[in-house]
Parts: structure tokens; sequence; C-alpha cells
């Protein structure tokens, strides 16, 4: 009998299945011949698009316009500059991530919530009576303080499991959202937390595909909805979450190989104009 805590998730009815379709969109993506020169330049513009997504998903969406040029109204412009600061940082973040997670959870605490809170309340958890700042999305009420910081444990307990990439991430991303272990920024958080898990395990290393598009494109109802699915802990929540991940991760996949086509023809030569 497996002593993977996690094992009984990829058994649930349809998930293996959903992983690996997911797993074969990263799989074209990772196998576009652009990525053997131009790699960098994918990532950039992956990164990008996942900000803007992963912002508008906490309540500050913006045109991807104004993510290449930095600027935003004053209403959203913490959020969409923590979303910004994430992506950048998520290369020297891995590492961390794989040594001492705790330590990349407030790191990007730091980063999401710069703006939103006060400076001596970045990367710390949000104290008994604390009101969580409203992102947007509309699930139940998170757990008091002592009970996040116990299940907190457990999921960085986990962190080591021999399941799909995509599973491990799908936990992550899911218990984080619902146990909001800060005031401010557990979207953002939760969402970089996700992509460490699946660039250090090597579903997307280079950081490639735009998951957040994915679940931006599935819409922000259906988000939280999976979401409390989750939060249940229910076999068929928690089923419902991983598979909308998993299809996330796939549209995501599609985003990066658009990317990719994109960059591949700006490479090309133009064909003279016959005279």
């Amino acid at each position: 009998m497996s002593t993977d805590p996690l094992a009984p998730l990829t058994a649930l009815p349809g998930i293996a299945e959903a992983v690996e379709q997911a797993r074969a969109g990263v799989d074209r993506l990772l196998g576009h011949k652009v990525l053997r020169r131009r790699s960098a330049e994918v990532t950039g513009e992956a990164s990008l698009r996942s900000a803007r997504a992963s912002a508008a998903l906490a309540g500050a969406p913006a045109s991807l316009e104004d993510f290449r040029a930095g600027r935003f109204p004053a209403e959203i412009e913490p959020v969409a500059q923590g979303a910004l600061r994430i992506s950048a940082a998520l290369g020297e973040l891995t590492d961390i991530w794989e040594r001492t997670p705790r330590q990349a959870l407030a790191r990007l605490h730091l980063l999401a919530a710069r703006g939103l809170l006060p400076e001596e309340e970045l990367g710390r958890p949000r104290p008994a009576g604390a009101v969580i700042v409203d992102e947007g999305l509309d699930l139940p009420p998170a757990p008091a303080p002592d009970v996040v910081a116990a299940r907190l444990e457990t999921l960085l307990s986990v962190l080591g499991s021999q399941q799909p990439a995509l599973v491990v991430a799908a936990v992550v991303h899911g218990e984080l959202l619902t146990l909001r272990p800060f005031t401010a920024g557990n979207g953002l958080v939760a969402r970089g937390a996700a992509r460490l898990v699946l660039i250090g395990r090597g579903f997307d290393p280079k950081a490639v595909t735009a998951p957040e598009v994915g679940h931006l494109e599935l819409g922000a109802e259906a988000y939280a909805a999976a979401l409390t699915g989750f939060g249940t802990g229910t076999p068929d929540g928690v089923a419902g979450w991983l598979r909308h991940v998993a299809e996330a991760a796939g549209l995501g996949a599609r985003e990066g190989l658009a990317v990719a086509e994109a960059v591949q023809r700006a490479d090309e030569p133009v064909a003279a104009t016959p005279q």
C-alpha cells in the first residue's frame, strides 16, 4: 500500500487522464523549435500574460499593453505590480521553494502585498481578527489562524509527494486559497506557489506556459466554484478542482504555444516583393 498522502487524489476517476492530457499539451510546446534558441523571449512574454491573468483573477484587470508599460490606474496598481513582481521572481524562487518552502511563501507575500499592507505585515501570517482583503472571488470564509497554521504544516509536509507535478501544484494552489494565510495577496501567492511546483518539478521547466491565463479563460466564477469544491474535502469536490487545474494548464500551454509561434513568425525573413 502506498504511503504517499496524495496518491488517492491521482486515483480519483478521470484525474490521471486529465493530467496526461495537460502534460501532452505542455510537451507539444516544449518541443517547439523556437525554444532551442529563443526560449527566454517566450518565457518573458508568457510570464507577462500570466501576471496579467493572475491580477485579473485578484480583481485587478488591465490590458496587456498596460502590463507591458507597467503603468496602471491607482486603484489596481498594488495588485498589478505585485503580479508582475511575482512573475519576474519565479526563477530565483524555485530553488528556495525546493529547500525551504515556508521562506518562499514569505517571499511571495512580500512581492504580492507590497502597497496593500504595512511593511511590518509583509511575509507574516494574518493575525486573529484580521479582515482579509477581498479579491473579488466568491469563496467560503477562511479558517481561523490556529487552524491555518496546522493545515499549513500538513501542506508543507506533503510537498515531497511523488504524484504528478500538476496534482501537487493543484493541492498547493487550492489549499493556500482555501486557507488564505495572509491578510492580503493570497491569490497571487497561491498561483505563484503553484507555478513554482510546476517549474521545479519539470512540468514546465522553462516557465513558458501561462496557466493563469487558462484559469481566467475558464472564468472567475468557475474558478471560485472549483476552489469551493476543493475546500469541502469531498472526493467529488477535490476531483472537480483537479480537473479544473488540468484544463487550465492545457489552456496555458496553448497560450505558450501561441507565443512561441509569434516569436517564430517575427524571426522569419520577409519574402521579397516580386518585381
